[in-house]
């Protein structure tokens, strides 16, 4: 009773069934929700990947990588010149090539990467990504080797196991050039869930120099870098402080800049473009409320009549608009949200039902999502602008109505 008379008006609409309740408002509420719901869904899967994509990939491999012109030696005193470059947080050493590994009838072919395991966790966040066995089983001499799951599951390995790796630079013997083969034993698997987990394999460093024929010589030094997108800035300094003639750098984003940027893109037109149905569907509220003046021209007639001014009768009408936007959007809201928290569960069981890999051929094999509260208020934001908006046209027409020609015909 102390609401004033435009709200009580409003809400008093709202809940009769010859407006609320009626078929197309009840359609326009369905397309709010339905809209804002797909809104936050797939906001979140982008914020996902994105996600994935700093703390998986980038979280893995190597910030700015220094590669040697020629193969470097004494990383000691390497690592002392970088330690006066702004932005580098940590160094460690690596050699890498290329093998075809076969393991009970099957084969796959991989990058070899030598790692120093006592550095580099420096560098990279693979030691968390170990799942079975353990990157500081590379020991030098032992020829141990952390795989993949994927290449794992692939060969039929698990830890113990043998696998040859086959080298591309082969051995001239007397009956003629004879490809070159070691035997490794699986210390580890890792699993990143990402692309990484299929392409690379690693041993210890002095391992990678027998492999390589590097000797106790290594091909360059991977960093990380503090801001990764400064990543490039960093590199120039650290090529400087070691010499352009010796050492050259290469970035993250000359490998993952694109994607990164792409996601970000991708993110972004998908919110414009979905914030786009969220306004078809606010803007059907226009029909809806339109039906609501045509069904209530006897009452603004006589509230008119009684006094009422036209601020009273746009008001009551917007306060209408914005009780539907508020039912739509927050039922929206909430099945959004529930969607995004089970989405990556609800996907998992997907594919182990169906014993299929959805996402084998992209850079992340599972569905992720991230559900932030900043999204979701600039959702439900955005939407109940839109609903306002659009209850402005049909609120602005009641107040035009004609007491007198209503009236006349009631």
């Amino acid at each position: 009773m102390f609401r004033p008379l435009a709200i009580n008006i409003g809400l008093r609409y709202a809940h009769s069934r010859r407006s609320f309740v009626s078929f197309i408002s009840v359609v326009a509420i369905l397309g709010l929700i339905l809209s804002v719901a797909v809104l936050l869904l797939v906001t979140s899967v982008m914020n996902g990947f994105e996600r994935e994509l700093k703390q998986r990939i980038l979280g893995v491999v190597p910030h700015v990588t220094l590669r040697g012109r020629a193969p470097l030696d004494d990383f000691s005193r390497i690592a002392a010149a970088l330690e006066g470059v702004d932005g580098v947080v940590g160094a460690a050493p690596f050699s890498e090539g290329t093998a075809l590994v076969a393991a009970n009838g099957a084969t796959a072919g991989i990058g070899i990467i030598g790692v120093n395991p006592a550095l580099e966790g420096r560098v990279s966040d693979l030691p968390r990504y170990v799942a079975q066995g353990s990157l500081a089983a590379l020991v030098d001499g032992r020829f141990g080797v952390v795989i993949g799951r994927p290449i794992a599951e692939r060969l039929h390995l698990a830890i113990g196991d043998r696998v040859t790796a086959i080298l591309p630079e082969g051995t001239v013997t007397l009956i003629g050039l004879v490809p070159r083969e070691k035997r490794l034993v699986v210390v580890g698997i890792f699993d990143t869930h990402s692309e990484l987990d299929a392409r690379a394999a690693y041993v210890s460093l002095g391992d990678a120099g027998r492999l390589f024929r590097l000797g106790d010589a290594f091909e360059g030094v991977d960093l990380r870098v503090q801001d990764l997108f400064r990543a490039t800035d960093v590199a120039e300094a650290a090529v400087d402080r070691l010499g352009a003639d010796r050492v050259y750098g290469v970035t993250w984003m000359r490998e993952h800049g694109n994607l990164y940027h792409a996601i970000g893109f991708q993110r972004a037109m998908m919110f414009l473009l979905l914030s786009l149905l969220v306004a078809v569907a606010a803007f059907n509220l226009v029909s809806a409320l339109v039906m609501v003046v045509n069904q209530r021209r006897g009452d603004i007639a006589v509230l008119r009549t009684l006094g009422g001014d036209a601020r009273t009768i746009v008001s009551a009408f917007v306060t209408l608009g914005g009780v539907i936007g508020v039912a739509g959007v927050s039922v929206g809201v909430l099945l959004g949200s529930l969607a995004a928290a089970i989405v990556e569960r609800g996907f998992h069981w997907l594919e182990s039902s169906f014993g299929v890999k959805l996402m084998a051929q992209y850079f992340i094999t599972y569905l992720p999502s991230e559900l932030r509260a900043g999204d979701v208020v600039l959702v439900a934001v955005i939407a109940m602008a839109l609903c306002l908006a659009s209850a402005v046209y049909p609120a602005a027409r009641a107040a035009m109505l004609e007491p007198a020609d209503v009236l006349r015909h009631e």
